[in-house]
């Protein structure tokens, strides 16, 4: 076996797919400042809250739950993780959102997807949406959240996985 072929192929690899993300994030970034600035993001934080507080969460978690509905969780983590850490997201929020984006992720690219080999994208689609709605609606109203959600914040557990505490402090 080629070594340095073989390690070649890797590290170029690797080049490429960070390339590839940073090429993706950082203008979604961008673009979420200067909507941010233009107060876009607060009209559609209006137009959102009613379903946003159906669902346990406030406002603020519509840019991040839109970035994840449209980019998927891996382009997204870098809004949802920027917003826990600015402190916009209550613990609560973050954990729904989480909750909501891990069933309802990355719509329009699974969803062409799966059109692609032959299945009802409205299906799919609509599928998915409720599911993430249902499910998100009953762990807010669960009785463990609260409690859950008194005893921690946002921003600790975003600094807890940073650092690599990984004690389930959200259990």
């Amino acid at each position: 076996m080629d070594w340095v072929g073989f390690l070649n192929e890797a590290l170029i690899g690797c080049w490429d797919n960070v390339s590839l993300m940073a090429a993706i994030i950082i203008p979604v970034m961008v673009i979420l400042e200067i909507a941010r600035d233009l107060k876009f993001l607060e009209r559609v934080g209006e137009w959102l809250a009613p379903a946003l507080k159906v669902l346990g969460m406030s406002r603020e978690a519509a840019p991040p739950i839109m970035v994840g509905l449209g980019f998927g969780i891996t382009y997204g983590a870098g809004v949802i993780i920027e917003a826990a850490r600015s402190g916009r997201l209550s613990w609560q929020d973050l954990f729904l959102l989480n909750v909501f984006l891990s069933i309802c992720h990355a719509v329009v690219e699974d969803t062409l997807l799966f059109v692609a080999v032959g299945a009802d994208g409205l299906a799919i689609l609509g599928g998915r949406f409720l599911l993430a709605i249902l499910v998100t609606f009953l762990i807010s109203r669960s009785g463990w959240l609260a409690r859950q959600a008194e005893m921690h914040s946002a921003k600790e557990m975003v600094q807890s996985m940073e650092s690599g505490d990984h004690g389930h402090k959200c259990c």
